[in-house]
């Protein structure tokens, strides 16, 4: 037997990862097992775990649990919320989110995939590819998930048949062809064994690539700053009524993309007012330079009138600034979309009254057709135009996932009923 594949060195970074896939793929019991081989598991836990495995009756301790946290999913041994779970290794941290399974918790895996880096999509190695398992790949396709790992899972089921690996893992191919996923990674595993995901194991001999663990290891990091343009939604306005502060005007705010340094030289949308950064500050520290994910005031040298929702950004890399929008949505609403309908856009910090001006199609998850449509149902995903009432900051998903993205809000009940990616 030849040695595994040598995996390329990398720096310690946070990796957020998503597990989704059909009902009873094992994505639980998956993640369960990386946090009981990688011993991320606390003995207190351990142990909590081992009596309720007990009290079912099983011989083995059932490492879905770790994950299935809510009342409701232990009892009918699904998991219905996104479990977001924190764990770490020598080389780097990791949060991982386990989406459910069931179709109509759709909008839940839509949640936890906005933010992920790498999206692990498991397969019942008896079941193959199902229709779930095409909406959920789809779906990481369109949030733009950069790395897509495809676990098949359950080969102790199979006797650990190469071939049923290979028969999957083409018919996986075909469809990621259509949708354009072009670089997949394929794995061979049973998260009840743990054979392929923290070890080896001894029952796959023919599989000679890495383990899942040693894919997480060397995965690269989500952002690289200095290839990003400036995104800093205005959150708040600072102003306290104090004679110490009483000239005081700070912009607070998440760095969504990019970085910002003292004098650099920036643009306020939608009105297009300019000005130069005067000071970076967190709490009480004073900071030269900050970057994406950091939560920052600003102070500009000019005074100029900004709110929330305005977007600050440096001078020469603007987005557009418009009221319409063009978009793919996936339908998260009970209700379905109607058209003749105001609802509320919430986009970065801004929100904003819209209607829909036209639905471009329905996509067929199964075939990938695009078929026309007059309205959307639960988990539906098509392509659409929205007009809106003010103005909105927007790069297209594709360029940035924070100033590309939005969420649909019914304001009678004020649940979120859709997320969008521009185009």
């Amino acid at each position: 037997m030849s040695a595994p594949e040598q995996l390329p060195e990398i720096d310690n970074g946070l990796l957020r990862f998503l597990t989704c896939g059909s009902v009873d793929d094992g994505k639980s019991t998956l993640i369960g097992r990386l946090l009981y081989d990688s011993k991320s598991i606390l003995a207190d836990t351990l142990n909590a775990i081992a009596k309720t495995s007990e009290r079912r009756g099983m011989t083995a301790v059932d490492l879905s649990l770790l994950t299935d946290g809510l009342q409701a999913e232990r009892e009918q041994g699904i998991t219905i919320d996104v479990a977001y779970r924190y764990f770490s290794s020598g080389r780097r941290k990791y949060i991982v989110a386990d989406a459910p399974g069931h179709e109509q918790y759709t909008r839940n895996m839509v949640t936890a995939a906005s933010t992920a880096s790498l999206a692990i999509i498991l397969i019942d190695a008896r079941k193959g590819v199902l229709t779930q398992t095409r909406r959920h790949s789809y779906i990481a396709h369109l949030v733009g998930i950069p790395q897509i790992v495809v676990a098949i899972n359950k080969m102790d089921l199979v006797d650990h048949d190469a071939a049923r690996f290979e028969e999957i893992k083409a018919d996986y191919l075909a469809f990621a062809g259509q949708m354009g996923i072009k670089d997949v990674r394929f794995i061979p595993m049973s998260a009840l064994n743990g054979d392929m995901i923290v070890e080896r194991g001894d029952q796959m001999n023919w599989y000679q690539g890495p383990t899942l663990f040693e894919m997480l290891e060397s995965a690269p990091a989500a952002h690289a700053e200095s290839d990003e343009r400036l995104r800093f939604p205005v959150q708040y306005v600072c102003r306290p009524q104090t004679e110490e502060y009483h000239d005081f005007r700070g912009y607070m705010g998440r760095i969504e993309s990019g970085a910002v340094g003292v004098g650099d030289a920036v643009t306020i949308l939608p009105a297009g007012h300019q000005s130069r950064v005067k000071e970076i500050r967190i709490l009480d520290q004073q900071l030269q330079r900050a970057v994406a994910e950091q939560s920052v005031t600003l102070l500009l040298e000019d005074e100029i009138d900004i709110s929330r929702g305005d977007m600050i950004v440096k001078t020469g890399e603007a987005p557009r600034v418009d009221k319409q929008l063009d978009a793919m949505l996936c339908w998260l609403g009970e209700a379905p979309l109607d058209k003749n309908r105001k609802y509320l856009l919430r986009h970065t910090t801004r929100e904003t009254k819209m209607m829909v001006a036209g639905i471009g199609y329905r996509l067929d998850i199964n075939s990938l057709a695009q078929n026309e449509a007059q309205q959307l149902a639960t988990n539906d995903i098509a392509r659409i135009s929205l007009k809106l009432a003010q103005p909105i900051c927007i790069d297209s998903y594709a360029e940035n996932r924070a100033t590309g993205a939005f969420i649909i809000i019914d304001e009678s009940s004020n649940n979120t009923v859709g997320a969008g990616m521009i185009l």
